[in-house]
């Protein structure tokens, strides 16, 4: 219960207080009860004048809120990962074991329920012992100086604070002792303690006595029994000397003198403690996983991170974000399957080993929510190179992750496509295309409704020609149909489509780095992307043309569970509904007879391959109605510079002819297979007024080309 206000500190008053501190220094000498007052140092001090000096501190010792650790769960609530800078888990008094209470006030200050703020008989006592002892038994200082102590060390903000706040100075000892006046005044005798236990420091990384005790013993506060309580207790005057994790024989030295302390105080029997004293340890030491790099899905938390210090209502600042990240106490709902996961880490592990000179990427996207479901990529989160490990996340957007994407090829037709079913032009749609063409740039409109006209473009394709629509185009990913396509189109269109679907271009023109995106090579996914993007992308089609924000977390609750933010999808309808029906019917058949017919699934699936022109990178971007995935392996050195991936060895595998359909599509359909008993067995809506993908040319096998 927290007391009154104080009323305002009288010189009569403060001269009472520092009346207990003079005397206990003339009686001794010494350096007594934390208070280094030297007596020559307050000889000719008038009282009016100390009065004064106190009078003009600070009346409160602001205790802040104390750094704790933070849970990141998945969507069923499974902890995933833990964050802080101090793992600390704050308790009420009330769920800390009777023995253990008894326990610290028994060895730091066994009189705290009847003194103030000093405790003068206790102060005496402890020199006596003390010097009895020849070292340090009984501490001196109340365990309300003690916590005027730590909070200030606590609160400390940078090196200066920290040495004011340690220093053995009579001004710092003035100061403690005000605050712990204060302290004593504003606030009951339990919220000091409950405050002391949350606060004290029990070494080997554990802040508070919940953290520690789940640290040594694996049990809650609550749980403590004598052994364990009077350890613990000991640990708070010398957290590191007395760690039982380095210095057993210390530990259990210091055990000892608490268990004695308790029975000289009459708390437990003399013949119990000394069984108790015969005992070991009994240590079952837990650890707490601390940041990204213990996480169950490393790089999904690393995007969750890096998401969340962008989130403006989470703190002015990303410091102030951080902060509130590593410090609060919150508890992160994330939108993480952990099926997912596992699912898309097996693929990527399997397909493409860490060592590789070549990364294998994967992310799902559930559409119509926007919900990451995975986050997954071959080469693990730490810093052995030699073992294939990085701290780079490859497969998100360069804003959130390390990596500016890779040319995703001729996954990028289908914002062609979309844009000229969404204008009218009928899937029936034909032309002559031939193996090689030259098609002057004039010909494409751009935004401002000019031609593009910066020369000739050169157009070859590497699978089959002919007279098609847009079935067999696609179906065949056929680059000089798709170019013929792109002229009805324009460029500009197709562009800003891919763009409210998820995909990150930012280099319209070529201004600055990279070359430029809005040119009309952009149906062949000349723009660097990454599998994120593509999977958001390609999910808009499964929602039937609804895009949902990709985002990876569901709701943040404070200490207490209160819920500080929730984070709903956020959608938009970017076509019609009728566009995307038939954008679905026509990707089915890339896995339903076409290059990608290896992985049906058994249920309505739809999807697009994709390899760059120098083979650096292959790729396969398929969904269901309920789940979009990209699968991605791009050729990168350690550092993660592109190369070429022919005579790329993946470890189970080599690659000599890089395809999408030969290499990254059997890695999303085994990340697809491991999650369809989770995936309710839904159906594409069927297109209206359009030809069905099974109508056409005939079905042909993956062999029958050698590229897409």
């Amino acid at each position: 219960m927290t007391a009154q206000r104080p009323e305002h500190l009288t010189p009569a008053r403060v001269a009472s207080h520092l009346g207990v501190m003079l005397a206990v220094a003339a009686v001794l000498g010494v350096v007594v009860a934390g208070l280094a007052i030297p007596f020559a140092g307050v000889v000719g001090i008038g009282a009016k004048n100390v009065a004064e000096t106190m009078d003009q501190l600070p009346a409160e010792l602001e205790t802040e809120a104390l750094a704790q650790r933070t849970q990141v769960l998945d969507e069923d609530g499974e902890t995933i990962a833990t964050l802080y800078d101090q793992n600390r888990v704050n308790v009420q008094l009330s769920d800390v074991s009777r023995v253990m209470v008894k326990a610290i006030v028994a060895i730091e200050d066994y009189r705290f329920y009847q003194h103030g703020a000093l405790d003068l008989k206790g102060t005496l006592r402890a020199f006596i012992t003390n010097q009895a002892s020849s070292g340090v038994v009984q501490g001196g200082s109340s365990i309300t100086q003690q916590l005027v102590k730590l909070t200030l060390v606590d609160q400390a903000e940078n090196k200066k604070e920290q040495r004011e706040a340690t220093d053995d100075s009579y001004a710092r000892k003035l100061r403690e002792l005000r605050y712990a006046v204060a302290l004593e005044q504003r606030h009951s005798k339990d919220w000091i303690l409950e405050r002391y236990l949350n606060t004290a420091y029990f070494g080997d990384g554990a802040w508070g006595i919940q953290s520690a005790a789940r640290h040594y013993f694996g049990v809650n506060a609550s749980e403590l029994k004598l052994p364990q309580a009077a350890l613990l207790a000991g640990l708070v005057k010398n957290p590191y000397g007395y760690d039982p994790t380095k210095f057993a024989d210390r530990a259990v030295a210091r055990r000892n003198v608490v268990l004695d302390r308790m029975t000289e105080l009459g708390i437990v029997k003399g013949k119990r403690v000394e069984r108790i004293k015969k005992r070991d340890l009994g240590l079952d030491v837990q650890t707490t996983p601390n940041g990204c790099v213990n996480a169950r899905a490393p790089f999904f938390c690393d995007y969750l991170l890096n998401y969340l210090l962008k989130d403006r209502s989470l703190g002015r600042t990303a410091a102030e974000r951080r902060d509130l990240i590593f410090s609060g106490g919150l508890t992160i709902r994330t939108t993480i399957d952990l099926q997912a996961q596992a699912s898309a880490d097996e693929a990527v592990t399997s397909a493409v080993y860490p060592e590789s000179e070549a990364i294998g990427g994967l992310a799902m996207v559930e559409p119509g929510t926007g919900k990451v479901r995975a986050i997954a990529q071959s080469r693990p989160m730490g810093r052995d190179r030699s073992a294939g490990q990085t701290y780079l996340n490859y497969v998100v957007n360069q804003k959130y992750g390390d990596s500016a994407g890779f040319q995703p090829g001729s996954t990028f037709k289908v914002f062609v496509l979309a844009a000229a079913i969404e204008q009218g032009v009928p899937t029936t749609q034909s032309f002559d295309a031939q193996p090689e063409m030259v098609i002057p740039e004039y010909e494409f409109e751009d935004c401002d409704g000019e031609p593009y006209g910066y020369g000739t473009w050169p157009v070859g394709n590497s699978t089959s020609s002919g007279y098609m629509d847009m079935y067999r185009g696609t179906r065949e990913s056929v680059n000089t149909y798709f170019a013929q396509l792109e002229q009805l189109t324009g460029i500009c269109e197709p562009y800003e489509l891919a763009k409210a679907m998820g995909v990150d271009l930012t280099n319209p023109e070529g201004e600055g780095p990279g070359l430029p995106e809005r040119v009309p090579s952009f149906v062949l996914g000349i723009p660097d992307a990454s599998p994120l993007e593509m999977a958001e992308a390609y999910a808009t089609f499964g929602a039937r043309g609804l895009h949902c924000d990709a985002h990876p977390v569901v709701a943040i609750e404070d200490s207490r569970g209160t819920v500080l933010k929730e984070y709903e999808p956020e959608c938009e309808q970017v076509m019609q509904e009728t566009t995307a029906d038939a954008v679905n019917d026509i990707l089915r058949g890339v896995i339903e007879g076409g290059f990608a017919s290896a992985q049906a699934l058994g249920r309505d699936a739809a999807g697009k391959t994709g390899t760059t022109q120098n083979g650096q990178a292959v790729w396969f971007v398929g969904y269901t109605p309920n789940m979009a995935a990209a699968a991605m392996i791009a050729g990168a050195n350690e550092s993660g510079t592109p190369k070429s991936l022919e005579g790329v060895s993946l470890g189970p595998t080599t690659i000599y002819n890089a395809s999408g359909s030969y290499y990254a599509a059997p890695m999303w359909g085994s990340a697809m297979r491991g999650i369809l008993d989770e995936l309710p067995a839904e159906s594409f809506t069927p297109p209206s007024s359009v030809t069905s993908y099974s109508s056409g040319t005939d079905d042909f096998d993956d062999d029958d080309f050698d590229d897409e």
